[in-house]
């Protein structure tokens, strides 16, 4: 289902895709793997294994995982090996890492490490796979786990507690960081911190698996903005940040060199005249870097975005009906033919085509039914899979 108007994009160049591991980043086999992460309630299990039919765009039930509570969100080692999702608990919270299997994609879980932090919201593994870093939104701190040959995590090498306050008195009584995501050189990891309105800067060192506070420290986004999660543009020198709490999507110049990140531009992610309820999750951009789209919680679409070729700056295209309510995080797959969004206060996740010319998204038969849904990732497919 289409919601507001839809206009053509202009035609950008190709690069490659994130959150995506073990693929070229335009090439795929006829089936993928598919992991989604959610909240367990009193469920037991909490990580689902799908297949994916990158011809028809079906997806396939293949099996659940137990071992860890809420494992909300997920990221995949670049080779392809290992599984790691967070473990929000509610204190003393971390990261539990699951063996891939290399023929079939099941999960064997291996280990979990955690820290004093509270709400474990977002885990990114680095480039060289050699640390997993965890952002804490209830303690508004971020902590690195060295990761082992085997993939087990290691105890956790740095801990930063950030600190401050921002200009909403509810949501931004103090610091909480929502996800942390790695450039492309590995050099650095950014932390949005929906707290203070800050983009924070840490130096990765992957010898040691250490974060350093960066010098600058931090960029910083407008008043009451609430980043949430950010992406790294694949060839342009740009990322985009998602704030959660005026939905909105700002455009950052990158300076791979010096580390740093200067805000360029602003755009809403509603259509014009909405009063609705505001609340973002997730930004992806398309393999390609022709698109970024972003998810409305309230609104319950996915709002897409052409982008410049020359500067990355944004041009919104049109809203699409996430087809269930919360839509959280989504993702595309390598091939920038499908996307696939987690809906989570209606326990599904919906399949769209994506048309690679537009942008425009095409929701592909019914939503699938999985329980509280929040983070979608692919993988190749090898092998015959589980039954």
């Amino acid at each position: 289902m289409r919601l507001g108007v839809w206009i053509t994009a202009v035609v950008l160049g190709v690069g490659g895709c994130g959150a995506v591991a073990h693929v070229d980043s335009r090439e795929t086999r006829s089936t993928m793997h598919v992991y989604l992460g959610s909240y367990t309630q009193d469920r037991s299990e909490g990580v689902f294994h799908f297949t994916f039919d990158v011809e028809t765009g079906a997806l396939t039930r293949r099996g659940a995982y137990g071992g860890v509570t809420n494992p909300s969100f997920l990221a995949l080692h670049p080779d392809g090996g290992t599984l790691y999702a967070v473990a929000e608990a509610g204190r003393d919270d971390g990261a539990t890492a699951f063996a891939i299997d290399a023929e079939t994609g099941g999960l064997t879980l291996l280990n979990t490490q955690t820290t004093d932090g509270r709400a474990a919201c977002h885990v990114a593994v680095d480039p060289t796979g050699r640390a997993a870093v965890v952002s804490y939104y209830g303690s508004g701190s971020v902590a690195s786990f060295p990761l082992l040959e085997d993939g087990w995590l290691g105890p956790a090498v740095s801990v930063h507690r950030h600190e401050g306050s921002s200009i909403d008195a509810q949501r931004q009584e103090g610091p909480h960081a929502h996800s942390t995501n790695f450039d492309a050189t590995g050099r650095f990891a950014v932390t949005a911190d929906l707290g203070l309105d800050q983009l924070v800067v840490y130096a990765f060192d992957a010898e040691t698996g250490e974060l350093t506070p960066h010098d600058p420290p931090f960029a910083a986004v407008h008043g009451g903005a609430g980043p949430r999660h950010l992406a790294f543009h694949p060839t342009l020198a740009v990322a985009y940040v998602i704030n959660e709490l005026d939905a909105t999507v700002t455009t950052l110049a990158w300076d791979a060199a010096a580390g740093t990140l200067t805000p360029r531009q602003t755009v809403s992610t509603l259509p014009e005249g909405y009063d609705g309820r505001r609340s973002c999750a997730e930004v992806v951009v398309h393999p390609s870097g022709r698109f970024v789209y972003g998810s409305n919680r309230g609104h319950d679409s996915l709002a897409a975005f052409a982008v410049d070729p020359e500067d990355g700056a944004l041009s919104p295209l049109g809203h699409f009906a996430s087809g269930g309510e919360e839509p959280r995080n989504f993702n595309i797959d390598p091939s920038g033919r499908w996307l696939i969004a987690c809906n989570q206060n209606t326990d599904n996740v919906q399949v769209f085509a994506v048309d690679e010319e537009t942008g425009g998204l095409t929701p592909t038969g019914e939503p699938v039914s999985v329980p509280m849904p929040v983070c979608v990732r692919f993988r190749e497919g090898v092998g015959k899979p589980t039954d």
